[in-house]
């Protein structure tokens, strides 16, 4: 059966000068992190804290229990109420001890710059367990640099460590008060959040050159979800199969969507596109309804349009054009059907029950997990290493600087180290810039409203509340906002302990603006570049691609199909890590547009072969199994021998060879094939023909990436990637 050959990739990519891509950096507003109840309940928290502190305490101890809610609110999230709250509390009590430690550290300058330092180390290698870990570390480490400043008796350190972990725990408490009445809510504006991207994905089908959709959406699902495996209730097992049936919906969806376009560009395939378009939109709609009734838990009323737009599908004539013509409308039927199963399954599970299922996790094996790839980081071959070196000689350096400076507050240089200083140089710069920025913005800010606003305690209190609010309203959209609203905050925060503002301000500006110069300067005396990492973190792309692809093999030749998607996820880790090594090298100096273009390229040929993967793992969840043929037994592993050769291309820098096995002739010989039940294989035939096409395109952009990094004169030893 003669199958048309796939099209050639479009590769569409906009370049931007490097200089205009950082500028975008610094003013980028993402409005997605922007969520007003979380900066109510923070700045309620915080006040809370301030208020009973002060009463009972006295404003020092008012300052110290608002500081912990303050640090703490920094953890919380709109995530499911287990994580939210094991978040919290993990923080609230690496706080108290940060404070006890570095209270009782001041009373020795050594102690405490060793301290600090050790902090930094340990706060930098927590980047390998994530952004959350990082950002942990890093407050632990801001911490116990500014408790140092004033060394306290064994007691006194006890008590403000505790005072610190009061106002953490009220922090808390406000983050999880819903707990008890509205249990899963989380969970279930998570899962209906997926269920309406899907709406999205099946108005408007994705093109095979871009990145599949929703992938983060849905990675950061299972982790969220997570949670739930060991809750064995009702609810939470209808979230879990929900979750499920949303993996498959995608897929089923992203099919019809390659179906759609087949059918759309053949000369007699407009009729029959536009009766499955229509089925499409039916099932954007009872995805939609599904959505609001995972929300509402009300009846999906939206499905049994869409199997009146199946039954017209599938009663048209769709006339004898080709094999192949009838093939894609057989496909059609089949995806249909299937995506149909899938949609009664989700509607009826908002409602109805389940079947229990048993998916106990052990957390002994998480928690050895990440011991594993902290000692794996362990190396100066790591990313993360690096950093968490360069990380503790700048703060041990200006923790030093500030303690031999007859200068006031200088835990200021070593804070803003710690808050600057990151593993990439986009957003180290990009941050620095702004810190100083924004930090001198606020100090205006502070000194204007001292000068015509401030008239005691209550009104201090007031605008306190206010700059909390905006800090955790819209700062987390744009880091410039984050840090004028906390540099105004901390001054009125400190004058609440009687100090003149006029002191902090100074001593604010002059501590920020050292910290700030000596974390860039010893960032570019020993700096990270992007460019070195981009091709390690291809090939980490690649490889788990290549697991992917092994897994769904595994299963038409009988396997498992538990560990599709488990290699599914790492994929879309492995590319979100990809797309964001390639944003920050476009912001970096002397980056050429060609290699950005051709480093473009390549991401964009891996995701039509992911694509085509997808399309084979649909294949195994709505037709009977049909033993692969040894033509295609063939053609996978040549594909996996491919995806192998050019992992390590990729990883090593070196040019690829044009000895890679011969793809195009393994699928000719695919196509010849005779074996009994060829008619039922389309799907294999034109996805291993989009496979095939697919890798020697990517085979050829990688040629062209690795000629522009040699003729770049690039260090091949400069860093390494991340160990994982």
């Amino acid at each position: 059966m003669a199958i048309p050959p796939a099209p050639e990739l479009s590769i569409e990519t906009e370049h931007v000068s490097p200089l205009t891509a950082f500028v975008r950096t610094l003013t980028r507003y993402d409005a997605g992190k922007v969520v007003p109840e979380i900066a109510i309940r923070n700045s309620l928290g915080f006040v809370l804290a301030l208020a009973i502190g002060t009463l009972i305490g006295g404003p020092s101890a008012g300052v110290v229990a608002g500081t912990g809610a303050l640090n703490i609110s920094f953890s919380d999230s709109r995530d499911p109420y287990v994580i939210r709250a094991r978040r919290m509390l993990l923080a609230t009590l690496m706080c108290g001890i940060a404070v006890t430690l570095g209270s009782l550290s001041g009373h020795s300058n050594v102690t405490a710059v060793v301290l600090a330092t050790l902090a930094a180390f340990g706060a930098g290698m927590l980047l390998s367990l994530g952004t959350a870990a990082g950002d942990l570390g890093v407050i632990t480490v801001v911490t116990i640099v500014v408790f140092a400043a004033k060394p306290l008796s064994p007691l006194l350190a006890v008590q403000s460590g505790l005072t610190i972990m009061a106002g953490g725990l009220l922090q808390t408490l406000l983050s999880v008060a819903l707990w008890p009445i509205r249990r899963y809510e989380p969970e279930r504006r998570i899962v209906a959040g997926l269920y309406q991207s899907l709406a999205d994905v099946a108005s408007s089908p994705t093109p095979p050159s871009r990145t599949p959709p929703n992938s983060d959406q849905f990675a950061d699902a299972q982790d969220a979800l997570t949670s739930l495996s060991r809750d064995h209730s009702l609810e939470a097992e209808r979230l879990v199969y929900l979750l499920n049936q949303a993996e498959r919906i995608r897929l089923s969806l992203l099919n019809l969507g390659r179906l759609y376009r087949r059918l759309s560009r053949d000369p007699h395939g407009a009729a029959s596109a536009e009766a499955l378009g229509i089925a499409l939109r039916s099932a954007a709609s009872a995805l939609h309804s599904i959505s609001g009734g995972i929300l509402e838990g009300r009846v999906c009323g939206e499905v049994e349009r869409y199997q009146e737009a199946v039954r017209h599908f599938r009663s048209r004539d769709h006339g004898f054009h080709s094999t192949f013509f009838n093939a894609m409308v057989r496909d059609s039927r089949h995806q249909l059907d299937a995506l149909g199963g899938q949609l009664r399954a989700s509607a009826c599970t908002v409602t109805d029950e389940i079947v229990r299922t048993d998916q106990e996790e052990n957390w002994r094996l998480r928690f050895a997990g990440r011991i594993a790839r902290l000692q794996a980081n362990l190396s100066l071959d790591s990313t993360v290493f690096r950093h968490a070196l360069r990380l503790a000689v700048c703060v041990g350096l200006g923790d030093a600087i500030g303690r031999s400076l007859a200068v006031q507050r200088t835990y200021w240089i070593p804070m803003t180290i710690v808050i600057i200083l990151k593993p990439d140089f986009t957003a180290t710069v990009s941050r620095g810039i702004l810190r100083l920025a924004g930090t001198f913005a606020g100090l205006v800010v502070a000194t204007v409203l001292f000068h015509f606003v401030h008239t005691g305690v209550v009104t201090d209190i007031v605008l306190l509340s206010v700059f909390i609010f905006v800090l955790r309203w819209v700062g987390p959209a744009n880091y410039g906002i984050f840090v004028t609203a906390l540099s105004a905050m901390v001054v009125l925060l400190i004058a609440l302990t009687g100090v003149a503002p006029r002191e902090v301000i100074s001593a604010r500006a002059v501590n920020t603006l050292i910290g700030g110069v000596l974390a860039m300067l010893v960032y570019v005396l020993w700096p990270t570049w992007e460019r070195t990492l981009a091709g390690p973190a291809f090939a980490d792309l690649i490889d788990h691609y290549r697991d992917y692809f092994r897994a769904v093999i595994d299963a038409y030749n009988e396997g498992s199909l538990a560990a599709i998607d488990a290699t599914r996820v790492s994929g879309r880790r492995a590319r979100s890590n990809a797309e964001a090594s390639l944003d920050r090298m476009s912001a970096e100096p002397g980056m050429t547009a060609d290699r950005l273009i051709a480093l473009n390229a390549i991401l964009v040929s891996s995701h039509s072969f992911v694509h085509a993967v997808m399309a084979l793992e649909s294949g195994l969840y709505h037709t009977k199994k049909v033993p692969p043929r040894p033509e295609t037994r063939h053609f996978a592993e040549l594909t996996d021998e491919t995806l192998r050769v050019i992992a390590e291309a990729l990883r090593s820098g070196a040019p690829l060879t044009y000895d890679l096995p011969d793809l195009r002739e393994a699928h000719n010989q695919i196509l010849l094939s005779h074996a009994p039940g060829t008619g039922r294989y389309t799907l294999v035939n034109v996805e291993t023909d989009r496979i095939a096409n697919s890798l020697n395109t990517l085979a050829e952009k990688i040629r062209k990436w690795t000629s522009l990094q040699t003729k770049a004169a690039l260090p091949t030893r400069e860093t390494a990637p991340l160990s994982t």
